[in-house]
């Protein structure tokens, strides 16, 4: 058991010993040891040096880790712009209004909120108004989330196996693809990890000393998670519940009540916020995004909650029956009805609750603005000149089932590491099968394991809408879980069954890893090498069998260090934490079992050939997504080379609100009539600058991203002054767009994110505009008004379609009709609400066009 060096003190256990409760934070005796270490006049000297258990390399090791990590997620930050403009519009109205920071509004005189809670928006706006809004200030928070999750992955790992565990833990964390994604993203995700990976080291924590006020500060931890990302915040809950209760040092009874305490501070983590804007009378805050009824209990157990898992809510405001599929586009998406003739409408349409909607049918919403941005070709894709990105996936979620996450474009983003996970948790918990109750190794397998397996199920089985990039959440557990199992595997490889499992482990993942690259046009020389390294590592570890010296008998081992193989304690099974560990006699260093030279070096080039063979492919896809900018509504991790996606047959052009829309991935835009190409290219990587025209957007006036009408944003600017919103678009990407173009001039986004909100009726509009709250009206027709639409060009611009369903295929079509119908809010016929304002306002006031964009003035009515 270590002393504290240069302390004069005894050795102190840290942490505590099973059954040594106390307070829950340590026994008092334990603490007042640790004073001289751990008091604020400490840290300076803690902060370079680590903790006086660590071996001298572990502290610089962290920090270099840390500092690479802050590299990678902050360099070039800003090329990705807004990243995904609709919450940046929210972050922007927080840092111009409290009320709209505290609800999460999307526009500062708070008429909608995003379909989020706030947590993610309030650090990302409070940045905002420290520094200045800019994309900067915004996504600088997230990928400080980023760093700061490392770190904790490494301190909650650490304190079970020791800092060179950790660190490895922690750079799979950070080398994860779809983390580097989200952390330079400006989605809730990234706070979401932290969040959760805090709560695991609270509940680490908490199983150390059978602590309840742990417990109950992870509990509050994960409620602020649930106000971040709603429901996913709770899909840890089950493991971190499991191992406290297998293995926190006290007796049941004391265990079950812990963990009740721990739900309390899920309750009251969470529910402040919940409560408040229930208690909030309606009419003075803003409608509850996402909602069917302005609740925000709603919002949590339906559109966020079990309608992502069961499939019953199609997004937000996408209840009601679907239209007849487009013709061509049945059974090319994966995930839609095969007659696309029921179903819910809206944007759940497009994510597996029925066909495409045809323009001019019912419905209520349809898919704002077109497809998503982005991703890796497949064959077999869309008519209009393009092909989905990753197979089945591709931001619908792809085909439910075990294999969904690494299937299509599920497996670049995750599945790199998931096999070797996997199997190594597997392993790691029959490593620890002879250990008792309260062994901290298994303990954490639990935890992890638990975390993986949950939340693996739910991603794989979700029948709701489900995107790639959630599965950043698994990014920690995959890096945990490895980390554990390996670790004791490694330290049992004298029994052949660990050797197996380790070679299986490293095997399979470069098999995986070869298939992977594969799938894309990208680096394919990195394959052969990376198959064959992990091929040789796997071999190595599998025929090598290390041998047993005896100690040396100038120095007897302790009867811990004499169980342990080769000499290796880990704090999992009540030893100090490796590095500096001091016999029970004298103090000295105990020396352990050392491998011979020959074998050292054998182990050595098994060590390096796996890391290479399974860590090289995904590090590389890793650094590609962090050189590349991310754009949209779903963003995906990976190079931005690969295929885009094209228009849809007849694809209306891009909305002239938004100037049409793109994606990185060198995505062509559908051109609105008389608009240009938005082909990406490197100086304007999301195909944004110049477009427009007067064509219609896809579902008539709305794009998934983009930048505004240069010309409309002047008009705004020049008329914002005396109305509490300077216009009233469709749906939220609209209103998004504009707002950041005119500097956060609020826009009311009538029936937001997929424009098919029930937030306004008729009666509320006519009477905004008999009071002077709005001065514009932007239709979503273009130049045509917001009628009916008409034959969209191709992706390419010149009418040109894929009429074999390849993405270079050839057939000339103009299409009939694409996704524009009457009413041009949001989706083919809109909402009734919406269909009755857009007839109400073309046959009261008169219509002008601001480059190439149908605008209503409501202040001059037909005279």
């Amino acid at each position: 058991m270590p002393g504290r060096r240069g302390s004069g003190l005894p050795p102190v256990a840290d942490p505590a010993p099973d059954g040594e409760s106390g307070d829950g934070f340590g026994t008092r005796a334990a603490r007042r040891a640790r004073a001289g270490q751990s008091g604020w006049r400490g840290w300076p000297r803690r902060l370079v040096r680590g903790r006086p258990d660590d071996p001298r390399w572990a502290r610089p090791a962290v920090l270099l880790l840390l500092a690479a990590t802050a590299v990678l997620y902050l360099w070039g930050l800003g090329a990705s712009g807004w990243a995904n403009s609709y919450y940046a519009a929210a972050v922007q109205a927080g840092t111009q209004s409290w009320k709209a920071l505290f609800f999460g509004s999307l526009d500062s005189s708070n008429y909608i909120t995003v379909d989020k809670p706030p947590a993610s928006l309030w650090i990302m706006a409070l940045s905002g108004r420290v520094f200045g809004f800019s994309n900067g200030s915004m996504l600088a928070p997230n990928a400080l989330c980023g760093v700061a999750t490392v770190g904790l992955l490494y301190a909650t790992v650490r304190r079970v196996s020791g800092p060179a565990v950790g660190l490895l833990v922690g750079a799979l964390c950070a080398l994860t693809p779809v983390a580097v994604l989200m952390f330079r993203f400006n989605n809730p995700d990234a706070l979401l990890v932290l969040l959760l990976v805090l709560g695991a080291y609270c509940v680490t924590r908490a199983v150390e000393a059978a602590s309840w006020r742990w417990l109950a500060v992870a509990g509050v931890v994960i409620g602020f998670g649930f106000l971040t990302k709603m429901l996913q915040a709770f899909l840890v809950l089950p493991a971190f519940a499991l191992a406290y209760l297998i293995a926190a040092p006290t007796r049941p009874l004391a265990r079950i009540g812990h963990v009740l305490t721990g739900a309390a501070g899920v309750v009251v983590g969470a529910g402040w916020w919940i409560l408040a804007v229930e208690l909030w009378p309606k009419s003075s805050r803003p409608y509850i995004g996402g909602s069917e009824n302005n609740s925000a209990l709603e919002l949590a157990f339906g559109y966020n909650g079990l309608g992502r898992i069961f499939g019953e809510e199609g997004g937000p405001g996408g209840g009601g029956p679907g239209g007849q599929a487009a013709e061509g586009l049945t059974g090319m998406v994966p995930g839609m009805a095969s007659s696309g003739s029921t179903g819910a409408g809206g944007y759940g349409a497009l994510l597996g609750q029925g066909g495409l909607p045809a323009g001019g049918t019912g419905g209520t919403g349809g898919f704002p603005g077109g497809m998503p941005a982005g991703a890796e070709a497949v064959t077999g894709g869309l008519p209009g000149g393009g092909a989905l990105r990753g197979g089945p996936g591709g931001g619908f979620g792809g085909a439910v089932g075990l294999d969904r996450l690494f299937n299509g474009s599920f497996a670049s983003q995750i599945s790199w590491l998931l096999p070797a996970a996997l199997i190594l948790l597997v392993g790691g918990l029959w490593a620890t099968r002879r250990a008792g109750r309260t062994d901290r190794t298994r303990a954490a397998l639990v935890l992890w394991g638990g975390w993986l397996l949950v939340t693996a199920a739910v991603f794989s089985y979700m029948e709701g809408i489900v995107h790639e990039y959630y599965t950043v959440a698994l990014a920690p557990a995959v890096a945990a879980t490895i980390g554990l199992g390996a670790r004791e595997l490694w330290r049992s490889r004298e029994e052949i069954a660990s050797r197996v499992l380790l070679a299986a482990s490293v095997g399979v993942t470069a098999v995986w890893s070869y298939v992977l690259l594969g799938r894309v046009d990208w680096q394919s020389w990195l394959r052969i090498p990376v198959l064959l390294s992990g091929l040789v590592a796997a071999a190595l570890l599998l025929v090598w069998r290390p041998a047993r010296p005896e100690p040396s008998a100038a120095e007897d081992p302790t009867p811990a260090e004499a169980t342990a193989p080769d000499g290796d304690q880990t704090p999992g099974h009540g030893a100090a934490p490796e590095g500096e560990r001091t016999s029970a006699a004298g103090g000295r260093r105990a020396r352990g079992r050392r491998l011979a030279p020959p074998r050292r070096a054998v182990a050595v080039l098994a060590l390096a050939t796996a890391a290479f063979g399974t860590l090289a492919a995904p590090a590389a896809y890793a650094v590609e997504t962090a050189a590349n900018p991310h754009t949209g509504s779903i963003p995906l991790a990976g190079p931005s080379s690969v295929g885009g996606m094209g228009g849809f047959p007849g694809g209306q052009g891009g909305d002239a609100v938004l100037g049409g829309f793109a994606g990185p991935g060198g995505q062509a835009n559908g051109d609105g009539q008389g608009g240009a190409d938005g082909q990406a290219t490197a100086e304007d990587p999301a195909g944004l600058a110049d477009q427009g025209g007067t064509g219609r957007g896809f579902g008539g006036g709305m794009g998934m991203e983009g930048e505004a009408n240069s010309e409309l944003a002047e008009l705004l600017r020049s008329g914002a002054d005396g109305y509490r919103w300077v216009a009233a678009v469709a749906s939220a990407q609209s209103a998004a767009s504009l707002e950041l173009a005119t500097d956060g001039i609020p826009v009311m986004a009538m029936g937001g994110f997929s424009g098919g909100d029930p937030a306004i009726t008729l009666e509320q509009f006519k009477q905004y505009v008999a009071d002077g709250a709005i001065h514009y009206y932007i239709g979503g027709g273009g130049s045509g008004g917001p009628g009916g639409g008409s034959g969209g060009d191709a992706a390419n611009g010149d009418g040109v379609t894929n009429g074999d369903g390849a993405a270079n295929g050839d057939g000339a079509s103009d299409g009939g009709g694409g996704f524009a119908g009457p009413g041009g809010f949001g989706g083919p016929g809109g909402s009734g609400a919406a269909s009755e304002i857009s007839s109400w306002v073309t046959e009261n006031f008169t219509a002008i066009t601001v480059g190439g964009q149908t605008v209503y003035d409501l202040t001059k009515p037909v005279s």
